[in-house]
This record gives structure tokens, C-alpha cells and sequence, in this order.
């Protein structure tokens, strides 16, 4: 399912200097091991899909280069120095390896046209993929946990098979306007935020809340959206603590991977 990137540019180096990211930089390797951290979290979680999935974020201090991992690794197999360091043209400034086809295609335009998205997380993760292959808008702002995504989504309902160029690229991009969160039609979601703590809380929580919706769902019985006024309500009390809560969430499985899998930090 996974394809290699063919770039129509040759593999460049980047090397500190005036003009140049220090891409071994303090914040440059905590953001290396943030995104490591989120990697191993969701494999044990089990949002992957053998080394089809993709996460990305902008390098700290810069906003034309992005961290991603590398094509033919799992999820569960990344550390901090596997991840690569990519430009717009599919170019690796750092690393070693390439990233999968998709994920440069999608991640790279995600990236340039929507300055805004700092953080891209793509998954097939299965409630929230499986809601996206149903009739209809995917989510049901029924449950508590769905509502912190109220009025935060889109659904990009023109799949157009697998993501080979940057045309698709920025097909997706312009999908998703104003959106957090994008239910991906026929095949998965996309998670946006503005750091890699809030991403990954989005992410988890999504699921969660597409998983609650399934088994609700699964019982036969109607399923009750709560009423409008008390849905933005409760939304606007879960975001006004969002970022904390966010940083707290992956300082908390960053001490959990700490004792169970240090090899992350590498």
C-alpha cells in the first residue's frame, strides 16, 4: 500500500550558518522526541497501520521545513533520530531515508498552504476511518468527549484514490478550510494543530470519541445528539483549557515511555 518518493530534486544538505536552521538546535530534538513519543503512543493504541500512517510537524523557528517519519518503519520502531527532516520539494535536509510518497505529498502542501497547521497527524486509525466510510456527516456530537471537537470539523468527501502528486496534495489542503479535524472520506482522518501536544490530545481523544459513537451505534437504538446551545457551551469550556491540558496529556506519556520504552528518545 505504501509507495516510495521518486523527488525531482537531488537530496540537499543543510548545514547551519548564517542563512540556515540549526537543525540540532535543543527545540529542534525535543520536538524530535515529542513526535517520537506520539509515534509509540499511537502504536500502542493501535492508530497505526503497518508503515502506511504519517505524522509531521514544522521545525521549530522555521516554516519550510517539516519533521516526518521515514518510509518502511513502524510506528512503534521510531526514535527521535530516525525521523527526517524534510524540505517542500521532497528533499531530506536531515536524516536518513525518505519519506513515503503520500505522506510527502500530503504532509508537504498540508504545510505550505496552510500556514497555521504546525502540525499534521494522518491515521487510518479504525473507529474514526470507519466512521468516514458511513453515510452522512462521520461524527454525531452525542457524548461528551465528541464535543470537544464541535463545530471543528470538515469532511473531505471527494476521495480521489491514493495521494501521488501535488495536485491531490492541494486538493486535500483546500478541503479543509477552517478545520481541526478532517474526516477523509473512504479512508481516514487528518489531525491539524498548532503543536505537537495538541495535536496528538486531538487525536486521541477523536478516537475515543468515534469508538464511543460505534458502540452506541451498535446497540440499534437512536443515537441522541445534545442540543446545539449546549454543545458550543461545552465546547468553549473544554478549549479554554486545551493547551494545558494538551501539554500535560504528553508530558504524562512521555514519563509513561520513559520507564516502558526509552529507546524513543534516541
Amino acid at each position: 500500500m505504501a509507495h516510495s518518493l521518486k523527488p525531482g530534486a537531488t537530496p540537499a544538505v543543510v548545514s547551519a550558518g548564517p542563512n540556515q536552521p540549526n537543525l540540532e538546535s535543543d527545540a529542534v530534538w525535543e520536538a524530535r522526541r515529542d513526535l517520537a513519543a506520539c509515534f509509540r503512543m499511537a502504536a500502542r493504541h493501535g492508530f497505526e497501520e503497518g508503515i502506511c500512517n504519517h505524522f509531521s510537524a514544522l521545525v521549530p523557528g522555521c516554516d519550510d521545513l517539516f519533521i516526518v517519519n521515514p518510509y518502511g518503519w513502524a510506528f512503534r520502531e521510531l526514535t527521535a533520530s530516525k525521523l527526517l527532516i524534510c524540505d517542500f520539494h521532497g528533499n531530506v535536509v536531515a536524516g536518513e531515508g525518505q519519506p513515503e510518497a503520500t505522506a510527502f505529498y500530503i504532509h508537504a502542501r498540508i504545510h505550505k498552504n496552510l500556514p497555521r497547521a504546525r502540525v499534521a497527524f494522518h491515521t487510518h486509525m479504525p473507529y474514526a476511518t470507519a466512521l468516514s466510510m458511513t453515510e452522512g456527516d462521520p461524527l454525531i456530537f452525542a457524548g461528551q468527549t465528541a464535543l470537544k471537537f464541535y463545530g471543528r470539523t470538515a469532511v473531505d468527501r471527494d476521495y480521489n484514490g491514493l495521494a501521488l502528486d501535488e495536485r491531490e496534495g492541494d486538493r486535500i489542503a483546500g478541503a479543509v478550510g477552517e478545520a481541526d479535524i478532517v474526516f477523509m472520506k473512504h479512508h481516514g482522518v487528518m489531525v491539524l494543530g498548532p503543536t505537537i501536544a495538541e495535536a496528538w490530545d486531538d487525536l486521541y481523544y477523536l478516537e475515543r470519541a468515534c469508538e464511543v459513537q460505534a458502540l452506541a451505534l451498535s446497540t440499534g437504538r437512536q443515537v441522541l445528539p445534545v442540543k446545539p446551545e449546549i454543545a458550543e457551551a461545552a465546547y468553549r469550556q473544554m478549549r479554554e483549557g486545551d493547551p494545558e491540558s494538551a501539554r500535560l496529556h504528553l508530558a504524562s506519556i512521555r514519563r509513561q515511555l520513559d520507564a516502558e520504552e526509552p529507546a524513543y528518545r534516541d
